[in-house]
């Protein structure tokens, strides 16, 4: 598409540029202003924070506590690897994270069992009350805002894994967490890697309709540029980049599990078997020639930023 769209939010902030689709009765726009793709109209913080507080495993993941827990040997594999990563850039007395949408906490476990002081926020009522009650984790159920954030101290890293993509200003949210950071703390990024160069492929070439646009549920669509852009304009400066597996790959097998949900927990699995396999009989320096392959490609499921504040 190349027509033009603008929109006024409630704050008065303009946001316009090229539509790219439209979904569910929102348009996805490439915002000038912004730097990144992003929904218009912009839902309310109040309607996503009751969504996100108590419906969203219920109604979007209703299976992902389960999934994620039989998925623990290839998690712990790969939060490792993410651990080893921050340590590396900071000095070993510096072991203070905040996971922020720590989910059902097995990150922040890992981190404790590493020797991290660890903390999440997690404002589903499901996931934070398995990270509590059974991984005995300190979490607070609560929206990573100005309000909670004046009592949450600083840390050495925040870690944000799936959440700017869910997020009406995200970066606001990056500036608030510059604030919360100590002096050259970290922060960890995880989003989805969309309008990437398979997914393109697949839409344009295949026929595949846009099955990664999920308005209201995901509002922000970021690449390396725009996402790097968004944090150096943060006040960051970005120390680590890399993309996930690319597990758009078995669509353009022909294995289409959009809409099939036992054919995509079988690809995941073979996904899992094969990074645990790497992990197991590989040594580190061929993970790292494969993913920084996939890196350079603008290929891989999720993007995965480290930045310095600076």
């Amino acid at each position: 598409m190349s027509e033009d769209s603008k929109w006024i939010s409630k704050d008065g902030n303009s946001h316009h540029g090229e539509l790219i689709e439209s979904s569910n009765n929102f348009d996805i726009i490439e915002c000038v202003e912004c730097g990144f793709k992003h929904v218009t109209p912009i839902p309310s913080d109040d309607d996503l924070e009751e969504f996100y507080s108590h419906d969203y495993y219920q109604t979007e993941k209703p299976f992902y506590i389960e999934h994620y827990i039989e998925d623990k040997e290839w998690w712990d594999i790969v939060y490792t690897d993410r651990y080893e990563i921050l340590e590396s850039n900071l000095p070993p007395s510096r072991r203070k994270i905040l996971d922020i949408g720590s989910g059902p906490g097995l990150f922040l476990k890992l981190g404790e069992s590493l020797g991290w002081q660890v903390k999440g926020i997690e404002p589903n009522t499901q996931a934070a009350a398995y990270s509590k009650e059974i991984l005995k984790l300190d979490i607070e159920e609560v929206f990573f805002n100005e309000t909670s954030a004046k009592t949450l101290g600083k840390y050495d890293v925040i870690n944000m894994g799936e959440v700017l993509e869910h997020l009406t200003d995200p970066k606001a949210f990056l500036n608030l967490a510059h604030r919360t950071l100590n002096e050259d703390g970290l922060i960890c990024l995880i989003v989805p890697n969309d309008f990437n160069p398979f997914q393109e492929l697949l839409r344009e070439s295949v026929g595949f309709k846009p099955w990664w646009i999920a308005p209201p549920h995901h509002l922000n669509y970021f690449n390396q540029k725009s996402l790097t852009s968004l944090v150096e304009d943060c006040g960051f400066e970005v120390v680590h980049k890399e993309t996930t597996f690319p597990i758009d790959m078995f669509l353009m097998m022909g294995e289409d599990y959009i809409d099939d949900k036992d054919l995509g927990r079988k690809c995941h699995g073979l996904r899992k078997q094969f990074e645990i396999n790497l992990s197991k009989f590989a040594n580190k320096e061929l993970w790292r020639k494969l993913y920084s392959g996939f890196t350079s490609a603008g290929v891989g499921r999720e993007i995965v930023m480290m930045a310095r504040k600076l």
